[in-house]
């Protein structure tokens, strides 16, 4: 799949606020993902120089093609702020339109511009007026069930310069609950010209098969699967690749990817910073496996490295 003319594959892992900072990527990019995206970021905090946007624009030499997520309500401001930026270490800029949250949600931001498809148009024309590099957004399927437009928002965004759309397949009032839609994933595909990455759902290779073949779409977008999880990315290519389902990481292996991701971390932000997110991270990394509630409780205790080492070293499953 192309973004512009920026080859991005078909395995692409989804901007996840808290979890695809610059470590995490770098994993699953050698896991087989080939195309991601920074944490989504305010324009309105680049505008007043937030410190804390700081870390979440850092790229690693090495981690592209990689598109860098902005959100925000303000065509002008969006476009202003994008405008900035283009000479990063950026390829694609995308517009987040699907967050769920409600400190997001309230402020008229992520999958709030979902009731406004005039106003999605408008943002994605001032940015594509001003850029020379793609611009692309993520929605959801509507709002809510009484109001479900996401093909009418994919034509508005193509006709306005979108080069792309990456869509999931619930509404904002569903959030992650039920199951993702991929009916909705199809039409989507069917009404635009421009590439469909499709996201909901996918934990596995078999997961991505199913969501090419009923929807259509260019790409899937791993969301929720790939936490903890890198290795869905290897799962997912040796799967469309070849029809046969990889065996799970053994014990060991997870337990050398965590240590592994919290030495990263550690690097990136600091040891007491990097054990406190690596708690949320391992508690992801151990799920499904033996004594993995046992081994959260021990993980959320650890305050440096060695207690995290020390705790890994004990489980055995």
């Amino acid at each position: 799949m192309k973004i512009g003319n920026v080859e991005c594959g078909n395995n692409i892992l989804a901007p996840m606020a808290g979890i695809t900072d610059m470590p995490f990527r770098a994993l699953c990019r050698e896991q087989g993902a080939t195309f991601s995206y920074t944490e989504m970021i305010s324009a309105k905090a680049l505008y007043y120089k937030n410190k804390n946007t700081l870390p979440l624009l850092q790229v690693a030499e090495g981690e592209r093609p990689i598109a860098v997520q902005l959100f925000g309500n303000e065509p002008d401001l969006l476009a202003q702020e994008a405008l900035k930026l283009e000479d990063g270490p950026y390829d694609v800029f995308d517009v987040n339109m699907g967050c769920p949250v409600p400190k997001v949600v309230n402020n008229g931001e992520g999958s709030a511009l979902m009731r406004d498809p005039e106003k999605i148009g408008q943002i994605v024309s001032a940015m594509t007026k001003v850029l020379h590099k793609p611009v692309t957004i993520k929605i959801r399927k509507g709002f809510s069930a009484d109001q479900i437009n996401a093909v009418e928002v994919a034509k508005r965004a193509e006709d306005a310069g979108a080069a792309a759309i990456a869509i999931h397949g619930r509404t904002r009032e569903e959030y992650y609950s039920g199951h993702a839609d991929y009916d909705i994933i199809r039409q989507v595909k069917e009404a635009v010209s421009i590439p469909v990455m499709g996201s909901g759902d996918i934990y596995k290779g078999k997961d991505a098969k199913r969501m090419l073949d009923e929807t259509g779409c260019d790409a899937v977008m791993i969301a929720r699967g790939a936490r903890g999880n890198p290795w869905v990315f290897r799962e997912v290519a040796h799967y469309l690749e070849t029809g046969e389902e990889l065996p799970r990481p053994s014990i060991e292996e997870v337990k050398e990817m965590v240590l592994r991701h919290a030495r990263m971390l550690i690097d990136f932000c600091g040891e007491n910073m990097a054990i406190r997110q690596m708690r949320k991270h391992a508690g992801y990394y151990v799920t499904g496996y033996p004594d993995a509630s046992k081994i959260r409780r021990e993980v959320n205790l650890c305050v440096t490295f060695s207690d995290l080492e020390r705790t890994l070293t004990k489980w055995e499953g």
